[in-house]
């Protein structure tokens, strides 16, 4: 949404910015009533950040199942509160948010598990560990029984990265930009398809041709933009 980010507060007179806080409420006086003091400017971020250390206190102390309910909770809430458009900026498909993705999917799939086995127990808790840091397992270290999970959290991130680059775009007429998102589009659509259930290199091939999309916007580079329709040429969704 476009939004007047630079706030001044008609009750007490105090500024602050809209994009540091994320929210209109004055943080001196807690009135809402306030003026915008800039232009509308395009804003999709919120100021929440992923804060994982609550819940990995309660990991030795609760049963899997209802840690995994706990984490999918804390990720939604970051995911939900979480864009890429900051002030009017494109910002990078971040490492955080594809590991917050990849953990609420995880732990959606531990928590209805009859039985979790122990390599997927230690896939969940991996993600767990590292995740507000922006660290994800290897590709090659996903268990074949979590790769559904993988699948879908890489589409979910897709889903959004690609609206807020249309966002970012407005009217674009762009030709190659349109036909790349396109493209992207349809691969997401077929890892949705198929339940997620795509090689973890297959996903991580997409995320590099929405970085880099999302890199030729951002900083004007045609060569990311060169690069994203090589990658998509060479494509081939692996199950």
């Amino acid at each position: 949404m476009k939004v007047r980010g630079e706030r001044e507060c008609t009750s007490c007179g105090t500024q602050w910015s809209y994009y540091e806080t994320g929210s209109v409420i004055c943080p001196s006086c807690g009135s809402i009533r306030s003026v915008g003091l800039d232009d509308r400017t395009e804003h999709t971020a919120g100021s929440a950040s992923l804060n994982l250390a609550e819940v990995r206190s309660l990991v030795d102390g609760v049963p899997t199942a209802e840690l995994a309910d706990d984490v999918e909770s804390v990720c939604a809430e970051y995911l939900r509160r979480s864009g890429f458009i900051v002030a009017g900026e494109l910002r990078e498909l971040d490492d955080t948010y594809l590991a917050a993705q990849e953990l609420r999917h995880v732990a959606a799939e531990v928590g209805r598990s009859i039985r979790v086995t122990d390599e997927e127990e230690y896939y969940f808790l991996d993600l767990l560990r590292g995740a507000d840091e922006g660290e994800r397992p290897l590709p090659t270290e996903v268990p074949e029984s979590m790769y559904g999970a993988r699948g879908l959290a890489v589409a979910a991130a897709l889903d959004a990265y690609r609206t807020d680059l249309r966002r970012y775009l407005e009217d674009t007429s762009d030709a190659t930009v349109v036909g790349l998102l396109g493209s992207l589009r349809d691969h997401q659509k077929r890892v949705e398809a198929l339940d997620g259930e795509v090689s973890p290199r297959s996903a991580e091939s997409l995320v590099r041709v929405a970085r880099a999309v999302g890199r030729a916007l951002a900083d004007d580079d045609e060569s990311a933009l060169i690069e994203a329709r090589e990658l998509l040429d060479g494509f081939d969704l692996e199950t």
